[in-house]
């Protein structure tokens, strides 16, 4: 891997590092990225914190903090306040953010409440989460259609930055068009880039009440089924792993695993049928 990698910043396969990190779906930010040897025992309760969030995302840092303490782990809730944070968990809210949201930015109404969702690309939804390794994590972005429940695209990244969204973004925009796109108030979505980029497209913005864990219900269902049913049970030790295992997923998700919520049909099924 050095060797490849110091041949393409030397620009010796011909390529540059821009057009082989989107010829392999990679963000350049992950290419350019060199990770800090991460302390195995923080690693290990930031993983236990994932699993313990996952499954209860109502629970606050006190009792996130109770759970570990139950787990084995000597923690108090400064620390899982700041664990929490690297994770992009929000310690207050009953409300997985990965990230805050800019300062001054444009805040978006919440188009959905109340709406009835009835068609395939009426309402699109995105959203980040945090993926456990063996000996670190990476982030997870995903664009689902609400109605048929289909990943419509997806992208790995080491580092929480706005390119691997945008990246995810226009691969969905490539095979459709929805009415209104959905998200949290994270500062991916609230770029400037991001939010020009959606309306450019002639579609309307919505956007999460801080806070509200159900606004964006259907991708938090996604993380968990993901979750549960691949990454806790395969237990991935590289990014090239995870990033394969991820797309088996979705793969599996979208054309073979039946939703009850869609009479027994596959996202696949219910998302072309329109």
């Amino acid at each position: 891997m050095t060797e490849r990698r110091a041949r393409i910043e030397a620009g010796q396969d011909g390529l540059s590092v821009a057009r082989q990190c989107q010829l392999l779906g990679l963000p350049r930010s992950s290419f350019y990225y060199r990770p800090l040897e991460p302390d195995p025992y923080r690693l290990e309760i930031m993983h236990a914190l994932d699993r313990l969030y996952t499954r209860c995302p109502f629970y606050g840092v006190r009792r996130l903090r109770q759970a570990l303490r139950q787990e084995g782990y000597a923690v108090n809730h400064k620390r899982v306040h700041r664990l929490m944070q690297v994770m992009g968990l929000q310690a207050i809210y009953p409300r997985r953010s990965l990230s805050a949201g800019g300062e001054a930015h444009r805040v978006y109404p919440y188009l959905l409440r109340d709406r009835t969702i009835d068609r395939p690309d009426q309402v699109w939804a995105s959203d980040i989460t945090y993926l456990p390794l063996l000996n670190g994590f990476v982030y997870l972005v995903a664009i689902m259609d609400w109605f048929s429940r289909y990943v419509l695209s997806w992208r790995i990244a080491n580092t929480l930055d706005t390119a691997f969204c945008l990246e995810a973004l226009e691969e969905a925009l490539a095979q459709g068009r929805p009415e209104i796109f959905n998200t949290d108030q994270g500062s991916q979505f609230t770029s400037a880039d991001f939010t020009q980029r959606v309306e450019g497209a002639g579609v309307r913005m919505s956007m999460d009440g801080r806070g509200r864990c159900w606004d964006n219900i259907f991708i938090e269902r996604l993380w968990r089924s993901l979750k549960y049913e691949d990454i806790y049970l395969k237990g991935y030790e590289t990014v090239a792993e995870i990033r394969h295992g991820v797309d088996r997923y979705f793969d599996f998700y979208n054309q073979d695993r039946f939703h009850q919520a869609l009479g027994y049909a596959t996202p696949v099924q219910v998302y072309r049928a329109a």
